[in-house]
């Protein structure tokens, strides 16, 4: 139970700190609007294995995430359409990842002070859910940012005592 809420809790943060809903979101539109571009600029070539919709569609995924299984369009204006498919594809689906991994392991280098008390709380109300090692995080964690302040503090006052001098 209390692994099942972690996932939901990591899953809302993914989705509400970092671009990744916007950008897979994106991408699926532009995937159903170059298909069907491409289906329609293939339509009549000769040799054009596109015949349909769906296999436009299985195209345009075959096509921007590398694998290079599908065959390729044949006609002027669909190579063009799907090489600038493949060029933006790849650059959306590669970089949501990139993007997503990157905020979300550096959230907590520009986490506000609020965020920061509202994770302590949140842990603070589920004691008896963490295991013995959240427990000694959590610890280590109030510990190194109760030190934090303190120096926070004591350089402050340095500088407040510098200023009146």
């Amino acid at each position: 139970m209390a692994r099942t809420r972690r996932w939901r809790r990591f899953y809302r943060e993914i989705v509400r700190q970092t671009l990744f809903a916007r950008l897979v979101s994106l991408l699926v539109i532009l995937w159903l609007l170059f298909a069907a571009a491409i289906w329609y600029a293939d339509q009549g070539g000769e040799g054009s294995r596109l015949q349909t919709y769906g296999e436009a569609l299985y195209w345009g995924i075959a096509a921007f995430s590398t694998a290079g299984i599908a065959d390729p369009p044949v006609t002027p204006l669909a190579k063009f359409i799907g090489g600038v498919w493949i060029v933006l594809g790849s650059t959306l689906f590669f970089g949501a990842i990139v993007a997503t991994v990157t905020a979300y392991f550096m959230r907590p280098l520009q986490r506000p002070a609020r965020q920061i008390v509202e994770t302590i709380e949140f842990n603070l109300e589920h004691l008896d859910a963490l295991s013995i090692e959240e427990l000694d995080l959590l610890k280590s964690t109030v510990d190194t940012l109760i030190e934090h302040m303190e120096r926070v503090k004591r350089l402050r006052g340095q500088q407040a005592a510098g200023a009146h001098e």
